[in-house]
């Protein structure tokens, strides 16, 4: 038996080791961690337990009989982050380059049931050159597994995408269809088609972090919801993200003990927020006022900037806020910003997060890009998205709430809980100076100096149609509060609608608009 176990002991250490120190050093040289540095970066010390670390491929051909190293290139197995599980699978770039082949596979196919059946999270550390060509159409076929259980877990247990080094090809669909995907900086790439592929088909030359780098994704396809400069500094994040994030979709979000005042009165709004509705402000600067601490976390930071997407904790609790941001294209809806928002609402419903909208939104964006583009098709998404959540709903209006962005954005009239205004709001079909130019366009044109003519109709249908209990009257707002007593009320409605429960219709799934 001693001898036995004097064997075992050789062999983890060979597993834990690597394939060898040349590799080792190769991949430092890159700037980049090793599979297992990452793992204890990502999970609590000393709580990793992996499975299947003495696996080895059965492939033979192309000299891959005499290359059987253990782990196969990736390691599983689950462990804790701030003492709650979470399950994990980090591809090792020492071991044929991080590439999948049957083994390979199986063992990711493993620990993602796992996961489902326990109802934890599931993280990926990607790092890999894609699929293992030795072994063909069998490598092909582990994708495949991979994509449909990423399919059936979503909306069911959380699934985070880390991106720690190239991600080529189909593998590139397993993260898009997971719910957050982390990027790091100059060596992380992710494509279809690579540089030379490229190159080849269209002529177009592009090196890999301009084709499908950290910041490409983060600010330009959508593809990434955030890029840091370093591993440490992402796999720390992915942790706090982690820690605001329910186990699975039956439970709840982890609440905290509070030390920020319930009742904090948020006098700073009222000299942050102009009365003046054409003047831009940041409205990262309202949240941080009303949340815990001022702190948050921002999701798709550089994509789509005219509206914040968060999460943060209010009360202790768990909230999804989202926000027209004036200070970006005065916080116009477009396709970029309705795709991100209408992603973040159904992950929110998806896990039972809380969602608190703020509204300062003057319309669509006009313009003929953004028509061809399907403004049409990308605004429903928002709406479908809004109309199918259950969690409970609040919206806010600060100022502009104008048209159909108003009703896309979480109004009353399309399933809102609970709907406030400050003082400063304006709800309208459109603004007063457009509306007045429609239905007095007579009468100005007729006038002896059109543009007096024109500013006293404006005044007219301000005072008449604009001001702000216009909506409050008509009972399509709940309250106009004072902005200073934001956080109260909105912790109190969000602790009052904590045991909401609605009835869904009986169906197989929706057909949303894509």
């Amino acid at each position: 038996m001693r001898a036995r176990i004097e064997e075992l002991s050789h062999i983890r250490k060979q597993v834990l080791a690597g394939p060898s120190e040349r590799a080792t050093a190769a991949q430092r040289s890159k700037g980049k961690l090793t599979a297992r540095e990452r793992i204890d970066l990502l999970l609590d010390e000393d709580s990793f337990h992996e499975v299947e670390p003495l696996r080895r491929h059965r492939a033979t051909g192309f000299g891959l009989e005499a290359r059987r190293p253990y782990t196969d290139g990736v390691i599983t197995g689950w462990g804790t982050v701030e003492g709650r599980t979470v399950f994990l699978y980090a591809h090792d770039f020492r071991i044929f380059g991080g590439a999948l082949g049957e083994a390979h596979a199986t063992k990711i196919h493993k620990i993602m049931d796992m996961a489902l059946k326990a109802g934890a999270p599931l993280v990926s550390l990607n790092d890999g050159a894609g699929a293992r060509i030795q072994e063909g159409v069998t490598a092909l076929a582990g994708y495949g597994g991979i994509f449909l259980r990423n399919s059936r877990a979503s909306g069911v247990i959380p699934q985070i995408s880390v991106m720690l080094g190239p991600c080529a090809g189909g593998a590139a669909y397993s993260p898009a269809l997971t719910d957050f995907v982390f990027m790091v900086r100059d060596t992380s790439q992710m494509f279809i088609t690579g540089p030379d592929v490229v190159r080849a088909v269209t002529g177009e030359t592009i090196s890999q972090n301009g084709l499908g780098g950290a910041d490409v994704h983060a600010s330009t396809s959508g593809v990434a919801h955030f890029a840091y400069a370093d591993e440490e500094t992402c796999l720390a994040e992915v942790r706090f993200l982690l820690s605001m994030l329910p186990q699975n979709n039956r439970q709840s979000a982890p609440a905290v003990a509070c030390d920020d005042p319930v009742d904090r009165r948020c006098e700073t709004l009222l000299e942050h927020v102009p009365v003046d509705g054409n003047r831009p402000y940041d409205m990262r600067a309202v949240i941080a006022e009303i949340v815990d601490d001022g702190e948050y976390l921002e999701v798709h930071e550089q994509w789509a900037p005219n509206i914040i997407c968060a999460l943060t904790r209010m009360g202790g609790n768990v909230v999804g806020i989202v926000a027209n941001q004036p200070q970006s294209l005065a916080g116009v809806l477009d396709i970029s910003a309705s795709e991100k928002a209408a992603r973040f609402v159904q992950f929110c419903d998806a896990f039972s997060i809380p969602i608190v909208t703020l509204l300062d939104v003057p319309g669509f964006l006009p313009g003929v890009d953004q028509e061809h583009g399907g403004i049409i098709r990308h605004g429903a998404k928002l709406l479908y998205a809004y109309c199918a959540a259950t969690v409970p709903r609040i919206s806010l209006v600060l100022r502009k709430a104008y048209g159909g962005a108003y009703i896309v954005m979480d109004s009353q009239s399309i399933g809102a809980d609970l709907t406030y205004a400050w003082p400063t709001n304006e709800i309208a079909v459109m603004g007063a100076e457009g509306a007045a130019n429609v239905i007095f366009r007579r009468e100005i044109a007729e006038a002896d100096d059109p543009e007096t003519k024109r500013a006293e109709m404006v005044k007219a249908y301000r005072a008449e149609l604009i001001h702000p209990y216009y909506a409050a009257e008509r009972g399509l707002v709940d309250d106009v509060i004072d902005p200073s007593e934001t956080r109260h009320v909105l912790i109190g409605a969000l602790d009052m609608l904590r045991g909401k429960h609605a009835e869904r219709p009986s169906r197989k799934h929706g057909n949303p608009p894509q």
